[in-house]
């Protein structure tokens, strides 16, 4: 990771750990060579500048997905609730501005690709095969399953699916991303590689480009 960008990524706004922000971008160094890379929840962009990163370095593309009216934590009351996010004249969170001047800021809006609307909207349109896709939407049971509905089909053989907030243990955390794991491994279509904090990465083995996420 050159250390401008590290710098940039360690003082963007947002919730990933250095070390699996490490993860995310040696993962993406490895595949976006090879296809472009997909991130739903984009939020503020600490994320995107990861893969950002990595698709520069690999004249890839990496394609985000956000509504940017911020997951159910960021509604005003909840724990992760940042004020300063909310559009004045709207009233509602609005995150893309700050997401933009990120991007632009890193010197990454040639490899980083912003798509603005719900996922679901975005994955019924969605025909292009991918090398890469990172899961880290609203964290509800039906948002995290419909991101992986949406998008998981599109992964090509050897694509890693990466899925963030993944905890076994109700204790740690919620659990709607551990049963989109459990679910790409039972499907018998991902096997498991590496795990490093709640971030997992599986590689596609079987099935991809359009077929069903099982």
């Amino acid at each position: 990771m050159p250390p401008d960008l590290l710098f940039r990524a360690l003082a963007a706004k947002g919730f990933m750990p250095e070390g699996e922000g490490a993860f995310l971008h040696r993962i993406a160094c490895e595949r976006l060579a090879h296809g472009p890379g997909l991130e739903v929840g984009s939020y503020c962009g600490k994320s995107a500048i990861y893969l950002g990163a990595a698709a520069r370095a690999a004249g890839g593309t990496v394609f985000t997905v956000d509504h940017h009216r911020g997951s159910e934590e960021n509604q005003p009351g909840w724990e992760h609730h940042d004020p300063s996010l909310v559009d004045e004249e709207l009233g509602v969170m609005d995150t893309l501005p700050t997401f933009r001047r990120t991007i632009a800021r890193a010197g990454l809006e040639e490899h980083v690709v912003a798509v603005v609307g719900p996922s679901t909207t975005v994955a019924a349109h969605w025909h292009t095969p991918l090398s890469l896709l990172f899961i880290d939407g609203g964290h509800a049971e039906v948002h995290a399953q419909n991101d992986y509905s949406g998008f998981a089909p599109w992964l090509v053989t050897g694509g890693a699916l990466v899925i963030h907030d993944v905890f076994e243990r109700p204790e740690e955390g919620g659990q709607p991303p551990y049963h989109v794991w459990l679910r790409a491994v039972a499907s018998g279509c991902f096997e498991p590689v590496q795990t490093v904090g709640s971030m997992r990465w599986l590689v596609r083995v079987s099935g991809g480009a359009g077929d069903a996420a099982g």
